[in-house]
């Protein structure tokens, strides 16, 4: 390791921001705060980032009007493979349901109307374009057979 990469580690860890990642994950992870700044602006309140359970991951737990919302992030850099929302497949849908039951379970909240929203955005050559679809879906869904 270099002496630039152990200063810019203390640098960040003294400042006490999370670090972020290189790469594609770099990308999410700019995609997530950019779509938790667009949620607080919407009115939404922010109760958990990335939890995680067996089942998957939640980007976002908010609140909006009193709805509990499970926001799931998708972001893309083109449309060659598609937009971002049609990226939530059944089987992602699927999961986020059942992560969305541990953490209601965990926060003893399961009598709480909830809601599954999705962000989606599309970089652009103007920046990112946000689009948030509240109640994008509704859960549970057909569990995919194995082979």
């Amino acid at each position: 390791m270099t002496p630039r990469a152990v200063l810019e580690r203390l640098l960040a860890w003294a400042s006490g921001k999370p670090t972020r990642p290189r790469g594609l994950r770099g990308a999410g992870y700019d995609w997530e705060r950019l779509a938790e700044r667009r949620l607080t602006e919407a009115g939404y309140r922010i109760l958990e980032r990335n939890f995680r359970a067996r089942p998957g991951e939640l980007d976002f737990v908010a609140e909006e009007g009193g709805v509990l919302c499970f926001v799931e992030v998708k972001g893309r850099r083109g449309v060659g493979y598609g937009t971002p929302a049609e990226a939530v497949t059944a089987e992602k849908r699927r999961r986020i349901f059942r992560t969305a039951e541990a953490w209601l379970a965990r926060e003893r909240r399961a009598d709480a109307p909830c809601r599954f929203d999705v962000v989606a955005i599309l970089e652009g050559e103007g920046g990112p374009r946000v689009e948030i679809l509240r109640d994008a879906f509704r859960g549970p869904t057909v569990r995919r057979r194995r082979r």
